[in-house]
């Protein structure tokens, strides 16, 4: 997986998700996005707020983010960010969280963040496209795959509800990610799948085309865009000093 094939491939979070958010902060000063990865959230959020700073441990990652006005990309872990304290309005964590949720990270938040500040994390897991494609995708991941995942995995599968969290948590609404993708498409996003850079490396042998025979008997015409949707599992609290 390179990181421009992540920023081509991955699905777009709903703006909803944004506007719910910006409702929740006390002020729209500053918003962290945690992990940024191609900065998808950050440049959401720059809608919103006077400024949005997308940080992430991968310098391949924050090459590839788009540059946007009021949007600022740095190199550096989650647990010790260049931000001063007292100063972060809204923090966001975008299907990354597993990674580092812990003592020195939550520590940290608690720091950079205003008193009332917000924090939002967020995961996805399989695309729903139906029948016939899902068991086909569904075998793939929990069979051919499944045992490469890293353990962090687990954490996504449970929807974050096992994580620490230790905020004022609050009760948001549903969120549901949504797009019409050809196969190419499909196949590209899976590609970008952790499990499947490690199958290649451990095994010698690349699990895509043998997906992709199987879903061509299933897909139709692999032209034809499908609709497909992602619930996101979202938590988010309120940071009180």
């Amino acid at each position: 997986m390179t990181a421009a094939e992540y920023r081509r491939f991955r699905p777009i979070y709903p703006p909803e998700l944004f506007d719910y958010l910006s409702t929740l902060v006390v002020s729209r000063r500053l918003a962290w996005d945690c992990a940024t990865g191609n900065g998808q959230a950050a440049s959401a959020a720059a809608r919103y707020f006077e400024a949005v700073i997308g940080t992430d441990a991968s310098m391949r990652q924050v090459a590839h983010a788009p540059n946007q006005t009021g949007v600022h990309l740095a190199v550096c872990r989650a647990e010790a960010v260049s931000l001063g304290a007292n100063t972060v309005d809204l923090t966001m964590v975008a299907q990354a969280l597993h990674w580092f949720a812990g003592e020195d990270f939550y520590r940290e938040v608690e720091r950079i963040s205003t008193d009332g500040a917000i924090i939002a994390a967020w995961s996805y897991m399989l695309a729903n496209f139906g029948s016939p494609v899902d068991p086909v995708m569904t075998h793939f991941y929990q069979h051919v795959i499944g045992s490469y995942w890293p353990p962090e995995r687990q954490h996504v599968l449970e929807r974050y509800t096992t994580l620490p969290f230790p905020f004022d948590e609050l009760t948001p609404p549903s969120f549901t990610m949504r797009a019409a993708w050809t196969l190419d498409h499909l196949l590209g996003y899976v590609g970008t799948w952790s499990a499947v850079k490690r199958a290649r490396n451990e095994t010698g042998i690349d699990p895509l085309p043998a997906l992709e025979s199987e879903l061509r008997e299933v897909w139709g015409e692999p032209h034809a865009a499908r609709n497909v949707t992602w619930p996101l599992h979202l938590r988010v609290g309120r940071v009180t000093k």
